[in-house]
């Protein structure tokens, strides 16, 4: 079904992503899977491609363009590539929105010029070894002295967290504050006291960095404060939304690359004498994969459609993240059984795809947070 949300300069972006793909990735995709990090120079290079913080004022760099659509073409394109890219999805979708809306004058001229241009990489660290969904468990905590934040804490799951030279730290500022007790600090790269635990050893997505934090009697100067002091999670909740939405243009973009894959293989590959897409079953399950995708396509091109409008809620994010990570999660899933045994092995794309996808039903916001988030909208 042909899709509508996207104009000229779109398309312009999207081949612009295709060519640094090409260039600036895949010759070096093997190898930074098997050194698990994708070297920064990925994304010295993204700056120079404009794929980074095209969303910021052009006076710090940026390209002055406030249109997701625009970041939903560079999530699609990685998406289709697979997971050994360096990560501008956090850096356009998740950091980009805080960096553009909560820095003061001065932190932008301090930070957004590098943001832009790819020398500085941003994280966001949020989840605990103790508090992973349940943000209200964050036991990270900073106490005020003078004119510094001393802050103590870990953090876990941390996307960028080698490579990351500003790093958002969701923490507790006024112990009794609940919800309203939150801070945002920015700590930044070799400030006595921030250490990097160990890289992860994960199922999947193996170039990509993430890794434990720790905090020591980190002192944050109070100009790192992003935002307003204990306002934390309300900035938070404010960003999550494009967050998932992100996270659900890429799980369908990469699920329709591995199902187009798929479908091809099931064309060429024979068995009793015939193309193996060509028996009743194997037929019906790639029509119901076909549906399916180009269904949850549209629910994707309509949120779109909200957030250039400015009428994306959080509810219509939550919706879109779950069902379409599932969604992939089971397209995946009978794509490595329709290649049999070929599946299995490695050397296909559709058996690298299977572990790197898994993690979408989690990260951003379980399954089970988004339809808890549905389901309290819906009174109950």
């Amino acid at each position: 079904m042909r899709r509508t949300v996207f104009e000229t300069e779109h398309d312009q972006l999207r081949e612009t992503t295709r060519q640094f793909i090409e260039r600036e990735i895949a010759p070096h995709a093997e190898q930074w899977e098997r050194e698990g990090q994708v070297d920064r120079s990925a994304y010295l290079a993204a700056g120079k491609y404009g794929l980074i913080g095209f969303n910021l004022p052009e006076e710090f760099g940026g390209g002055g363009i406030e249109d997701f659509r625009f970041n939903a073409v560079i999530v699609e394109e990685l998406a289709k590539f697979g997971s050994a890219t360096p990560a501008l999805s956090l850096q356009n979708d998740v950091v980009g929105p805080y960096m553009a809306k909560l820095t003061n004058d001065e932190q932008k001229q301090r930070w957004l010029p590098g943001f832009a241009s790819g020398e500085l990489i941003g994280a966001i660290a949020m989840s605990e070894p103790g508090a992973g969904s349940d943000l209200a468990g964050i036991k990270t905590s900073a106490v005020l002295d003078g004119d510094h934040w001393v802050l103590n804490g870990s953090k876990t799951f941390i996307s960028a967290g080698i490579n990351s030279d500003l790093v958002i730290v969701v923490t507790r500022t006024d112990p009794n504050g609940g919800h309203k007790g939150f801070t945002l600090l920015v700590v930044e790269r070799g400030m006595p006291g921030f250490e990097r635990g160990r890289k992860l050893d994960k199922m999947g997505q193996h170039a990509q960095d993430t890794a434990e934090l720790h905090f020591t009697d980190v002192r944050v100067p109070v100009e790192n404060v992003l935002g307003e002091v204990n306002k934390g999670f309300y900035h938070l909740m404010h960003n999550l939304p494009s967050e998932r939405l992100s996270i659900a243009i890429g799980a369908i973009a990469g699920a329709r690359q591995v199902f187009t894959d798929t479908l091809q293989y099931t064309k060429d590959r024979k068995a009793f004498g015939q193309p193996i897409g060509t028996f009743q079953h194997n037929r019906f399950v790639l029509a119901e994969m076909s549906t399916e995708l180009d269904i949850a396509e549209q629910y994707i091109d309509r949120c779109l459609a909200a957030v250039v409008e400015g009428e994306l809620t959080a509810v219509d994010a939550a919706k879109a993240k779950w069902w379409t990570t599932e969604l992939a999660k089971r397209v995946i899933d009978h794509c490595v059984q329709l290649h049999g045994g070929y599946g299995y092995m490695n050397e296909y794309p559709v058996a690298k795809a299977y572990v790197d996808s898994r993690i979408q039903t989690i990260f951003g916001g379980t399954t089970e947070i988004m339809k808890d988030i549905i389901g309290r909208d819906m009174g109950l």
